[in-house]
């Protein structure tokens, strides 16, 4: 985390990181419009996660899961939230350890506040 001080709910972005450096270290995205910090987290928590679940491939052992997911996954970072905001470092090795059970946990479109841009932009197309 960069240290940002604590922004206003307009402020918060969630960047989005190849982890296989094929981007630099340019994000590959970095996504605005997040409600408030719970949102902009439980985003990037279940992003990490769904990247962690892409990794994993039948008879993996964890270490395994995290070696592939630092070759290939993509991470999240939540900018504009100072201390509050989610890293995957505080879940990594838990995420690898235990297989997805729950489908919601992994389910970042649900939050994905460009969601609602999309669906704004239909709305006014009608």
């Amino acid at each position: 985390m960069s240290g940002d001080a604590p922004a206003g709910d307009g402020d918060l972005a969630v960047q989005i990181m190849d982890m296989s450096g094929a981007n630099g270290s340019d994000p590959v995205e970095t996504v605005t419009g997040f409600e408030d910090i719970e949102h902009a987290n439980a985003f990037a928590r279940r992003y990490v996660r769904d990247s962690v679940e892409r990794c994993r491939a039948p008879g993996l052992d964890a270490k395994a899961v995290l070696d592939a997911w630092f070759a290939f996954g993509e991470d999240a970072e939540v900018l504009g939230a100072g201390d509050d905001g989610w890293v995957s470092r505080s879940e990594l090795k838990d995420f690898a350890d235990q297989p997805v059970r729950d489908a919601e946990d992994r389910n970042w479109r649900a939050l994905d506040p460009r969601r609602d841009e999309d669906d704004d932009a239909d709305e006014d197309e009608a």
